[in-house]
């Protein structure tokens, strides 16, 4: 027989008792079970954060730390470098970051009022938060673990238990579950995770899709690599994977890793994935940032920057790239009028804004013009605010399996600064998006709300006469992370570029974690190198700058 509690504000209270620099530990849990049709439980809803997991010494993420040293223990500069970066999204505010660890002079330049470019946030007229997109911070992310370390708000991540949660469509209101067990390391303990779950895939199909994966597992990266010409559904069908694995995993996946389908992804991107998850025994794990990005993740970067001697500017948008004779960077043009100039030139923006401003003489250069394959991909990020407490759902990430919505969260149940004892709010992936980016907010709602009756059955219905909406935002990115289709690889740049003191930086430049919060903040450190290494140069080409001016 199962009990149903209510989540009261004194267990939130219970919940979140702890000091900014203690990790969150499992002192208390309050599981709420709700009973519908033929006394199934659907969900448990687990208010609790789990411990930090032990990923300090996996190779990865000693890696990682061992980059972020080299820069705070590189020779100071005899003169700092002026870098003028474009764009504080995570790529931009990374680069500006470790710059200044290196003992360089960043000037970061926002287009908009708001940090955070791809995660950015707003408050609105109520005081809530509505956010760009849906993000989840796994365990296989060791430049962002490291990042928030070297900020000391490791804190600020909330964890959550060790599964992966799908919705069943074919059973509306049930979820199926792949829980990772703690007392193995991997690959067992995915492995026993996969082997577990006998709702989503028979034995027969596991056995299959294991087979299929035996030359990525043998063939190691080499092999990874060589899967980009393929799509998701091209190289199951190659390895004799049924299609009935990718309709139930791998739609969600796909959805979940680009915003697309399996039909258009590269395999490269899964594979890359899966390897990460499989290979790391906390890689899978997911933890929410504990409120808004801008203040609780961005802002602690601009302080550092600021206090090592570097300046961020918001509403600073650049018009125009100015050029020398020589074809090198003159400065950057503002909007605003004003002109920025300095050592070294960085542009950390998404690939289709930094498309539309390259200089015409730049454009037939080999390394610009690949740019052009690359293109990025619209999704629209959905919140909405019911009148109750949603009781089916959990305090974690749901792959949705839904045509129309990727991945979904209950944000009043998993984040700190959104939590709401009273009131469920969804945040929602709405993927893929191309054919919606251009329908109106109510539309958009109008067809969330078909899903959402799926997806709650007993709590919601399309016509509001259950769950009622109290308001809602849409989010709309026509241009988001870039389209990771096959053959995009070789297309992607490294983030020095062929003219001398220009460089690049964001998710879709050359590093192995592709489009993610991850790839944009490892693009930093790598573009943070590339000009600590030309330090050389970019301070000749400065004193030549000035005796031509002197000249004058």
């Amino acid at each position: 027989m199962s009990l149903c509690f209510s989540v009261s504000e004194s267990a939130f209270n219970l919940r979140y008792g702890f000091r900014d620099s203690e990790p969150m530990g499992q002192s208390l849990k309050i599981r709420v079970k709700t009973r519908t049709r033929k006394g199934f439980c659907p969900s448990k809803v687990v208010c609790v954060d789990y411990p930090r997991p032990d990923i300090d010494n996996t190779s990865n993420f000693l890696e990682a730390a061992y980059l972020s040293s080299s820069f705070r223990t590189s020779p100071r500069p005899s003169k700092p470098l002026k870098v003028v970066i474009a764009g504080a999204g995570l790529a931009g505010l990374s680069t500006a970051k470790y710059l200044a660890d290196a003992g360089h002079k960043p000037l970061l330049l926002e287009a908009r009022d708001v940090l955070g470019g791809k995660i950015a946030a707003w408050k609105d007229g109520d005081g809530d938060w509505y956010e760009t997109g849906l993000h989840i911070f796994f365990g296989a992310y060791p430049n962002i673990q490291n990042l928030f370390g070297e900020l000391g708000i490791n804190d600020r991540l909330q964890w959550k238990e060790h599964s992966m949660i799908f919705v069943m469509p074919n059973k509306p209101g049930e979820f199926s579950r792949f829980d990772f067990p703690e007392v193995l390391p991997a690959p067992l303990n995915g492995i026993l995770a996969i082997l577990r779950n006998n709702e989503m895939l028979t034995w027969p199909e596991k056995v299959k899709f294991a087979i299929g994966l035996l030359p990525a597992i043998i063939g190691g990266q080499a092999y990874v690599e060589a899967q980009d010409g393929l799509t998701v559904q091209e190289w199951m069908r190659k390895q004799g994977v049924p299609d009935r694995v990718t309709t139930e995993v791998f739609i969600a996946m796909s959805k979940a890793l680009n915003f697309i389908n399996p039909d258009e992804l590269s395999m490269q991107c899964i594979l890359i994935a899966l390897n990460r998850f499989l290979q790391e025994k906390h890689g899978s794990k997911m933890a929410f940032l504990d409120g808004n990005p801008p203040e609780r993740l961005c802002l602690p970067i601009v302080e550092h920057i600021q206090s090592l001697g570097g300046e961020v500017r918001l509403n600073s948008r650049v018009q125009k790239i100015e050029l020398n004779d020589d074809g090198t960077v003159k400065n950057f043009l503002l909007t605003n009028g004003n002109v920025i100039d300095g050592d070294a030139y960085v542009f950390a923006t998404p690939v289709d804004i930094l498309k539309l401003q390259l200089p015409e003489n730049w454009k037939e250069m080999v390394y610009f013009k690949r740019l052009e394959k690359l293109v990025g991909v619209p999704v629209i990020n959905i919140h909405i605010w019911f009148d109750r407490k949603l009781k089916n759902t959990y305090d974690h990430l749901l792959f949705s399996r839904s045509p129309l919505l990727s991945v979904y969260a209950d944000m009043s149940l998993t984040c700190k600064e959104y939590y709401n004892p009273n009131q469920s709010m969804l945040e929602l992936v709405f993927a893929p998006a191309e054919e919606w980016i251009s329908c109106s907010d109510s539309e958009i709602i109008d067809a969330t709300m078909k899903e959402l009756a799926k997806l709650f059955p007993d709590e919601i219905s399309a016509d509001q006469s259950k769950a009622k909406i109290v308001k809602y935002h849409v989010v709309k990115t026509p241009r988001s992370v870039y389209k990771t289709i096959p053959n995009c690889e070789p297309c992607r740049p490294l983030q020095r570029s062929p003219v001398e003191g220009f460089y690049l930086a964001g998710d879709y430049t050359k590093q192995k974690y592709l489009a993610s919060m991850e790839g944009a903040v490892l693009s930093g450190k790598l573009c943070a190198q590339a000009i600590v290494q030309d330090y050389v140069l970019l301070a000749a080409r400065g004193k030549g700058r000035l005796a031509e001016a002197s000249m004058c």
